[in-house]
C-alpha cells in the first residue's frame, strides 16, 4: 500500500467510525452519509477514463464536480471541503490542520426519490415527464457550445468499445457483431446531419450521464445531478445524445408514456431544426443502452453481486440496444374534429404507442399558432390571430413539420380541426409524397359535451371558447373519408375506438 492510499484508508476509517455515518462505495468514489450531509471523496484510483491517483488530482476533480453540478443542482452541491489532520493527530472535516484529503460537500437527499426508483414503483406521474424535459432543456440552454469534431470522431470508437465490453461479458458474438454493424451503418448515414448540427451549435458540454438514477425529485421538481466532471470530452456531445440517455432509460423501465412525453415536451421548446435530426435517436439510444449493459456487467466483480439480477439487467439493456437500432417504418396519423371533441388528449394518448420508439411526435395546430406569434403556449391570442390567412399559415407550417418528422423515419400525429376537405386532402397528399400510410381520425361529439369540456379546460394551448364551439356547429365539413370516431364517451373509450380503427399499439 502506498503512502497516499494508506492515508486515504485512514480517512475512510475515521469517517466511518463516526456515530450514524453510512458509507457507500463505487468504483471511483466513497460517499459518507451523515444526517442531512453527504461527503463524496474521490478514491485514489487510476482508470482508463479518469486519474484520481494523487491528492492534487482529487482536489481538482472535486472542484470540477462543484463547477459542473452546482448550476444544475444548487440544492445538493455546496463546495469542496478539506479533510484535515489536526495537531493531536485526529482526522477532522474542515478543520484547521493540514489537508490530507478533499471531499465534495453535499446535502443528502432521499435516495428513494431518484427516477429509477420511482419508475420501478409504477407509471410516472403525467405531470412529471414534461418537467423532466424542461430540466434537461434548461441544462442544454446553459451548456457551453463546443467544437463537434472530436465528438463526431468518437462515435465509431464508442460503438467498438461497446462491442468489446459486451463480448467480454459473454454475449453471443453474432448478436454483438450485428449490433455493431447496424450502429456503424447508421452513423455513416447520419454523419452529414451530425456535422451540420455540430456547426449549428448543438454539440455542447452536457451533463453526459443522464440515466434515471441521476435525476431526483426534490420538492416535487426533477433535479439533474452527478454530471460527468472527470472527462470534459466524454460529456461534450450532441444535446440529442444527452437526451437519448433519459429516453432510453425510460423505455428500459417500461415507461413508454413518459418517454414519449419527455420527447414531445423537449421538441416543443427546442429549435425547429431539431426535427431534422430525429433519425439519430435510434443510434443514440442504442449506444446508450449498450453502455448501460456494460455498466451492469461491471457490477459482477463486486463480492456481494446479485449475479442473476445483474445478468437480467444486462440482457434487458442489450436487447433494447438491438431493438431500437432497427426502427420500423413511420406512419402519419391525423386527428381532426371540432373544438372540445378531445383531439389533443387523444393525440397525446396515441403517440406513445405509435412506432418507432419512443413514439410519435405530436404536432398541434394550437401550439404552432402560439409559436408563430412568439408567445407562451397558454397565453391567449386576439381574434385577429384566427383570420383565415393566419389559419392557412398554421396548416402550412403543420404540414412542413410533419414532412420534416416523416423524412427522418419518425412517425407524426397531426392534431388540428381539419374542418375543410382541402385541409384533409393536403394531409393525404403529404402522406403519398412521403411514402407513408395515413390514418385519418375525425372525432365527433354533441355540442353540450364539447362545451362542457371546453369549460373545464385549464392552462391549455387552445383559445376555443364555448361560443366558438357553438359557431362551429354551422361549419360545412363536407365529405369525410377518415374514420369517424364517436368521442362523446370517456377518454379511454375514445382511445380504444381509435386503436381498433387504425390497428395501432402494442
Amino acid at each position: 500500500m502506498t503512502d497516499d492510499s494508506a492515508t486515504q484508508e485512514r480517512v475512510f476509517q475515521a469517517l466511518s467510525a463516526r456515530p450514524g455515518v453510512e458509507r457507500i462505495d463505487t468504483h471511483a468514489a466513497s460517499v459518507f452519509l451523515d444526517g442531512t450531509r453527504a461527503l463524496k471523496i474521490k478514491r485514489g484510483v487510476k482508470l482508463p477514463f479518469l486519474d484520481y491517483s494523487t491528492l492534487e488530482r482529487r482536489k481538482a476533480a472535486c472542484e470540477e464536480e462543484i463547477r459542473i453540478n452546482r448550476p444544475l443542482a444548487p440544492q445538493i452541491y455546496h463546495g469542496v471541503v478539506a479533510i484535515t489532520e489536526e495537531a493531536n493527530g485526529l482526522v477532522d472535516v474542515g478543520g484547521n490542520g493540514r489537508p490530507i484529503e478533499y471531499a465534495v460537500d453535499m446535502s443528502r437527499f432521499d435516495e428513494s426519490r431518484t427516477l429509477d426508483h420511482l419508475a420501478q414503483a409504477g407509471p410516472l406521474d403525467a405531470e412529471l415527464a414534461p418537467a423532466i424535459a424542461d430540466a434537461i432543456a434548461a441544462s442544454h440552454a446553459q451548456a457551453a457550445i463546443a467544437d463537434g469534431a472530436v465528438w463526431l470522431d468518437s462515435i465509431p470508437a464508442l460503438i467498438d468499445g461497446n462491442s468489446t465490453g459486451l463480448r467480454a461479458g459473454g454475449h453471443l458474438e453474432a448478436a454483438v457483431e450485428q449490433l455493431a454493424n447496424a450502429c456503424h451503418e447508421a452513423f455513416l448515414r447520419l454523419r452529414i446531419t451530425l456535422e451540420q448540427r455540430a456547426r449549428g451549435g448543438f454539440v455542447r458540454r452536457c451533463h453526459g450521464d443522464l440515466h434515471l438514477a441521476n435525476i431526483v425529485l426534490i420538492d416535487g421538481r426533477p433535479i439533474l445531478f452527478d454530471a460527468i466532471e472527470f472527462d470534459a470530452q466524454m460529456a461534450t456531445v450532441d444535446v440529442l445524445y444527452d437526451l437519448a440517455f433519459t429516453l432510453m432509460d425510460l423505455l428500459r423501465h417500461d415507461q413508454t408514456d413518459a418517454a414519449n412525453a419527455v420527447l414531445n415536451q423537449y421538441l416543443a421548446t427546442a429549435p425547429v431544426e431539431t426535427l431534422d435530426a430525429l433519425a439519430a435517436l435510434p443510434l443514440f439510444m442504442s449506444i446508450r443502452a449498450a453502455i448501460r449493459a456494460q455498466v451492469a456487467l461491471a457490477r459482477l466483480n463486486r463480492p456481494d453481486a446479485d449475479r442473476t439480477g445483474i445478468l437480467d439487467e444486462t440482457h434487458r439493456y442489450f436487447d433494447l440496444a438491438r431493438a431500437v437500432i432497427h426502427p420500423p417504418a413511420p406512419r402519419l396519423i391525423a386527428v381532426g374534429g371540432l373544438s372540445g371533441t378531445g383531439k389533443s388528449v387523444l393525440a397525446r394518448a396515441l403517440a406513445p404507442i405509435v412506432a418507432p420508439e419512443p413514439g410519435a411526435v405530436v404536432l398541434r395546430s394550437d401550439v404552432i399558432r402560439k409559436q408563430l406569434f412568439q408567445i407562451g403556449h397558454t397565453d391567449r391570442l386576439p381574434p385577429s390571430a384566427y383570420q383565415p390567412e393566419v389559419t392557412a399559415r398554421v396548416y402550412e407550417v403543420l404540414m412542413q413539420r410533419a414532412r420534416q418528422v416523416l423524412a427522418q423515419g419518425h412517425s407524426a400525429v397531426a392534431d388540428a380541426v381539419f374542418a375543410r376537405e382541402s385541409e384533409r386532402d393536403d394531409v393525404a397528399a403529404l402522406a403519398r409524397a412521403c411514402g407513408v400510410p395515413l390514418d385519418g381520425l375525425f372525432l365527433v361529439a354533441d355540442l353540450a359535451t364539447r362545451q362542457s369540456r371546453i369549460g373545464g379546460r385549464q392552462t391549455d394551448a387552445s383559445d376555443a371558447t364555448q361560443e366558438v364551439a357553438a359557431l362551429q356547429e354551422h361549419y360545412n365539413i363536407g365529405h369525410v373519408d377518415w374514420e369517424t370516431i364517436d368521442a362523446s364517451g370517456t377518454q379511454a373509450q375514445t382511445l380504444q375506438r381509435c386503436r381498433d380503427a387504425i390497428a395501432v399499439g402494442k
